[in-house]
């Protein structure tokens, strides 16, 4: 057994510094030993702060140094790749960050890899841990809209209004815009809910107009900034999911969740404002009008409800999800969910939606193998 987990991180983003680090730092398993970033200084600072001993400015010096069980990729995804690979081929365990790669066949290469030498790994898809979601699973597992005709979500966000350079719609750096970076989350819960996705049509959007040169001053391709993605699921239900980076939504987190679930038993719908309200509602045949639903106690788990970005908190700094989870699954020797093997899937839906933009046309899921 590994105990404690000695845990390196790559990335000294905003998303290390606030969710991936509290998280580690506060389980009685895991010991930060080590910090990658590009910036030497930013990770110095980092460091300081969360009590790391050592800071590397290139990731093949940490690995090579051996002194790791586990690394946390927290990087643009055009790295993920190459450092899940050569850690995992030191023997390291890997948590890497969403999409997993820049294409379908590096994941699928990933997912394979881990699998066949037993790497534990996962990829966190983060609005699959939340009560919300948590919730639907379990009611539409037990039959609680019947079998499953259609799904509709939208997640409205605004960070891309201001049109300055960020390297998620940076193509080279991202691999897609805003259907890599808010889509992949949706595509996962989609799945999570309603099982594999037999094919896909999107159309991609450009609304708003964006830095023409990155950090470096270097031309780059900019990538979308909305998407509305049609699913057919192998189950024969359907589904749309649009996602948009340039939606006014004043909120606390800056954005919206919508989500409605029909079938021949019921209906579900499932609202958060990302300032206090994080809502189920249903109505099963012969029950009337739709009525809320309360989410059970266990699923709460005692995460605070004040806020949701409290409960946000608490789900992944205080329990055993995501981050955390990962620890706890090497610990116990238990291959964490969601998986490579599953990141994979969601990047090979990913991959046909931006081949359906661009040709035209519906795109088969099992068409993709690059």
């Amino acid at each position: 057994m590994i105990d404690p987990v000695d845990v390196g991180i790559v990335g000294t983003s905003w998303w290390a510094d606030s969710m991936h680090l509290p998280a580690l730092a506060n389980h009685p398993h895991a010991k930060i030993d080590a910090i990658c970033g590009r910036d030497v200084n930013k990770a110095k600072h980092m460091a300081e702060r969360w009590h790391i001993p050592y800071v590397y400015a290139d990731y093949h010096d940490m690995i090579e140094d051996r002194r790791l069980d586990a690394v946390v990729i927290s990087t643009s995804n055009d790295a993920h790749y190459p450092i899940a690979m050569e850690a995992m081929q030191a023997g390291l365990h890997v948590l890497c960050e969403k999409p997993l790669a820049m294409t379908y066949a590096q994941a699928k290469e990933m997912a394979d890899f881990a699998t066949a030498n037993n790497i534990k790994t996962l990829v966190p898809f983060t609005y699959g841990f939340m009560p919300t979601s948590r919730f639907l699973k379990e009611l539409i597992d037990d039959g609680y809209i019947g079998r499953p005709y259609h799904l509709n979500m939208r997640y409205y966000t605004g960070y891309a209004r201001n049109g300055e350079y960020q390297w998620r719609f940076d193509l080279g750096k991202a691999g897609a815009g805003v259907v890599g970076d808010l889509g992949t989350h949706f595509f996962y819960i989609a799945q999570m809910l309603y099982g594999d996705v037999k094919s896909v049509s999107c159309h991609l959007t450009h609304l708003r107009e964006r830095a023409s040169i990155d950090s470096e001053g270097k031309p780059y391709e900019v990538g979308d900034d909305g998407a509305i993605i049609t699913l057919q699921f192998e189950n024969g239900a359907s589904g749309v999911i649009q996602v948009s980076a340039v939606c006014y939504e004043d909120t606390p987190f800056g954005q919206t969740h919508h989500m409605e679930f029909h079938g021949s038993g019921g209906t579900l719908y499932s609202y958060t404002d990302w300032a206090t309200v994080q809502m189920v509602s249903g109505a099963r045949v012969g029950e009337g009008q739709v009525k809320p639903l309360e989410i059970p106690e266990r699923i709460w788990a005692g995460a605070r409800r004040d806020t949701v970005h409290n409960t946000y908190r608490d789900i992944f700094r205080q329990q055993d999800n995501m981050t955390r989870g990962f620890i706890t699954a090497i610990v116990e020797n238990k291959q964490p969910m969601p998986d490579f093997q599953v990141g994979a899937k969601i990047q090979r839906i990913l991959a046909a939606a931006i081949m359906s933009h661009h040709e035209g046309r519906w795109i088969e899921v099992n068409s993709i193998t690059t």
